[in-house]
């Protein structure tokens, strides 16, 4: 394959960002093949990630911009305060534990994004998060693999002015980005980045835990789950090796979580006690429907019936309240 990228221009622009200087981003490349396979076009040294027990899949990228897996303990959250971290960006669909962050002196950040690339409003507020709050960053999604260090690589573009070709290489080369993900390369390979005129005015205010709006977008990303849940369910909980950031215990608990915050809108407590008794039920089934699911992926065979019987009585249950409910 022939790559020839776009002759790179960086375009001189100063901005006041917490008494910092910042460029624009770097343009996009273009592509002779998949964003995939230009990430091999710039051959990295070998670098180890610098994995802890209570966190992986970690990489500093540079001084400004660290990547790796959800920190969910204490001493996680006491690692990455150590490295001089004062903002956490999370990429993933869960919410993330904004006060233990918020505990050590860090602000958390939360733009979830899919594996199929990322969007205009998405990036637009990656880019406003690197450019306007303070520095180091640590960015992350659940496994810190994939979409993680995608949007670890928009800080690259933005902050750290690296070339496409370098953010590239350091998510296939060093990361193990997957390359099922074509979306997520392709973003980073080829689409603008904001300009600083545009993060300046773009009017959001650092979200930083995206929550579930009512039982409308509740249903919404409830029915992603389930949907990747049947995926799981037919190949016996098996991770995809196309979809390897797909984990069955993960989707289980974010349906539990999905379930869980949507009940403190006004709209659920404005319906029925036995429907908010059945809806409230289904927190600790999906919570055990992942504990099923973790035991099923070892070879327990009587957990992987169990699971699938639970799936089915979470599906129904779903499925009455429709009926019953729905309007």
């Amino acid at each position: 394959m022939n790559f020839t990228p776009r002759h790179l221009v960086l375009v001189l622009a100063l901005a006041a960002c917490h008494g910092r200087q910042v460029l624009e981003a770097t343009p996009g490349v273009e592509l002779d093949g998949t964003a995939y396979e230009a990430a091999g076009q710039v051959l990295l040294q070998e670098r180890p990630a610098l994995d802890h027990e209570d966190l992986h899949n970690v990489f500093k990228l540079s001084p400004s911009i660290i990547s790796g897996g959800e920190p969910d303990s204490e001493e996680a959250f006491e690692r990455i305060a150590s490295w001089g971290v004062k903002t956490i960006l999370s990429v993933d669909g869960k919410a993330p534990l904004v006060e233990a962050a918020a505990q050590l002196g860090m602000r958390y950040v939360h733009v979830p994004i899919q594996y199929n690339g990322i969007t205009e409003d998405e990036l637009l507020r990656m880019a406003k998060t690197f450019r306007e709050l303070p520095g180091p960053f640590y960015v992350h999604c659940f496994h810190g693999k994939h979409r993680g260090p995608a949007a670890a690589a928009v800080g690259r573009l933005v902050l750290d002015h690296a070339s496409r070709e370098q953010v590239l290489g350091e998510m296939r080369q060093w990361m193990g980005t997957s390359p099922a993900y074509e979306g997520l390369y392709a973003t980073i390979a080829s689409t603008g980045m904001p300009e600083i005129a545009q993060s300046e005015t773009c009017d959001w205010n650092f979200t930083p835990s995206v929550g579930v709006a009512g039982m409308k977008e509740a249903m919404v990303m409830a029915t992603r789950a389930f949907d990747n849940l049947n995926a799981l369910k037919s190949n016996s909980w098996v991770v995809d090796p196309t979809h390897p950031d797909l984990v069955p215990e993960q989707e289980a608990l974010r349906l539990a979580e999905i379930f869980r915050r949507s009940q403190k809108g006004d709209d659920m407590r404005a319906r029925p006690a036995d429907f908010r008794a059945r809806y409230e039920a289904l927190v600790p089934a999906a919570e055990e429907l992942a504990a099923l699911v973790s035991r099923a992926r070892t070879g327990d065979g009587p957990a992987l019936e169990k699971a699938a019987g639970l799936m089915s009585r979470i599906e129904g249950s779903c499925k009455a309240c429709h009926q019953r409910w729905r309007n």
